[in-house]
């Protein structure tokens, strides 16, 4: 059921609260019906080179390939350091032989424009916008290796499609995925790298990542070696050949059966619950309702400026009535924390602030996890809160 967002009725105090106050962009919340009894059958205290702790790792391999279809000749495997060491693996390991594009438009796609210049590429080209924006992906032409991100974390800003990668193309494409999986729609036939985290989409816990790699990046692997050193945790190769067995259950280094059992357990809901299409459904209703109340709200907007450019799972909120527009942007800042810091104080909503380096504003986490009703019940409060803080100003 629906329930009125308007701001003239939120300076009443809303009295009903969100079952879940958890709205995280990472770690996000757990899936509905989450206990620690789902942990009981970790492997725990067991090596994970044991015939069991390997037979967990694999079984995570085996389930993502089902519940993610991916294709038969993509290889998957579970490495270090979240999507971070993911996406830092694949460009270290495969960028140098071609020029280059890094397409960005928020914090983290940054953040690989920054990995890019320290590798001694000879032909870099940066494709940049700021939030709320998509960079100019037209100038990819596929002779050019490219890494983007599918969905931007911190801007709320995706792509809608990938037709902007040519289906002939010469060039890599290396994807950061990890608030679009499970989510959104990937075509994978247009990525050759994609990796993201078990702590976005699927509520899992920190430190673990997951690579794909296509035949082409195999292929890439096996038939160019990076003139520049190699940390452990990024090889992927032996005597020039693929290391299968880090695609089997084996990983470079020791991993959490913990959290393995903990993804295992979601993947598994996940399935059970329908697949990708209960997933994406659940993240598009989520996300509807949120862009419905944002259209009729004067003082919200949405940070993506054109509909079709819109994520379904965090979505990022701007402040723009004026009374706050017009602080400086240490005040606009300082407004929104205090939204924040409201709701928490109410244990209404948790941990949806915008990203440090985003515009003043919030980002709620909308993927299948997160229940409707609870946004339902959230959206009173934010109309409640901000009434509360801009009379105070």
């Amino acid at each position: 059921m629906a329930i009125a967002t308007n701001t003239a009725a939120a300076a009443a105090k809303p009295t009903v609260k969100p079952v879940d106050p958890r709205f995280s962009a990472g770690p996000t919340k757990k899936r509905p019906g989450w206990t620690l009894d789902a942990l009981s059958d970790a492997a725990l205290g067991r090596s994970h080179r044991s015939a069991l702790g390997k037979a967990k790792l694999k079984e995570v391999i085996d389930l993502t390939r089902d519940v993610l279809q991916v294709p038969a000749d993509y290889r998957i495997a579970i490495v270090p350091a979240s999507d971070t060491g993911a996406v830092e693996m694949a460009m270290w390991s495969l960028l140098g032989p071609r020029g280059v594009d890094v397409a960005a438009w928020e914090n983290f796609g940054n953040a690989w424009i920054t990995d890019a210049e320290l590798l001694p590429l000879d032909d870099l080209r940066i494709l940049k916008a700021d939030y709320g924006h998509l960079p100019p992906l037209h100038q990819y032409t596929g002779d050019r290796d490219l890494v983007f991100t599918w969905n931007g974390t911190t801007s709320g800003v995706r792509v809608p499609n990938a037709d902007f990668i040519p289906s002939d193309r010469e060039g890599l494409t290396i994807c950061d995925a990890t608030s679009a999986v499970f989510a959104q729609e990937i075509e994978w036939d247009k990525v050759d790298v994609l990796t993201y985290s078990w702590q976005k989409n699927m509520g899992g816990e920190a430190a673990h990542g997951m690579l794909i790699l296509g035949p082409r990046a195999v292929e890439r692997l096996e038939s160019y070696t990076p003139p520049w050193p190699l940390p452990k945790i990024f090889r992927m190769t032996s005597k020039g050949k693929l290391n299968e067995a880090l695609f089997e259950g084996s990983t470079i280094n020791t991993p959490s059966l913990l959290c393995a059992e903990d993804h295992l357990d979601a993947l598994k809901w996940v399935k059970a619950q329908g697949g990708l299409d209960f997933m994406h459904g659940r993240a598009d209703r989520n996300a509807q309702y949120l862009w419905d109340w944002i259209e009729r709200t004067p003082w919200i907007a949405n940070l993506a400026e054109k509909e079709d450019e819109r994520s379904n799972t965090g979505v990022c909120l701007k402040i723009v009535d004026p009374r706050v527009t017009a602080l400086d942007k240490d005040g606009q800042a300082a407004f929104a924390k205090s939204i924040v810091k409201l709701l928490g104080d109410e244990e209404v909503a948790l941990d949806f602030g915008a990203y440090k380096t985003a515009p003043a504003g919030f980002r709620i986490w909308a993927s299948g996890l997160i229940e409707l009703s609870d946004l339902e019940k959230l959206t009173p409060w934010l109309d409640w809160a901000f009434e509360t803080k801009v009379r105070a100003l």
